[in-house]
């Protein structure tokens, strides 16, 4: 329900599944993956599901409050209708902690992220 989005949550807290409203109250979506940079701990923006089932991208701008039940808009139903796909980019590692010497030394000191 609109408005009874629950307590405000850092961007990190916000869970998979979580609707996305716009900022004329419509529920666009839910969330599919918060996009950061993590190295900066800066917030990105957020990839929305739509009923239809497709995947949009929403800019950092565009986000207003992320909370508990729902991740608000600054942008109405009818724009996020034109909001473009997420970019496939390029593939992103992160350091493989359990990896050995032997395995570093070959360069499996990295994982990819999923």
């Amino acid at each position: 329900m609109p408005g009874d989005d629950g307590h405000a949550v850092h961007y990190t807290a916000v869970e998979r599944g979580t609707e996305v409203v716009s900022s004329d109250g419509v529920v666009v979506g839910k969330v599919a993956e918060i996009v950061d940079n993590y190295a900066e701990h800066i917030f990105d923006g957020v990839v929305i599901e739509t009923e239809a089932g497709d995947f949009r991208f929403v800019d950092a701008p565009e986000v207003a409050r992320t909370a508990e039940r729902a991740v608000t808009l600054t942008i109405s139903a009818e724009e996020c209708a034109d909001l473009p796909p997420p970019d496939e980019g390029a593939p992103e590692f992160r350091p493989n902690l359990k990896a050995g010497r032997v395995s570093k030394m070959f360069g499996r000191g990295w994982k990819r992220r999923r």
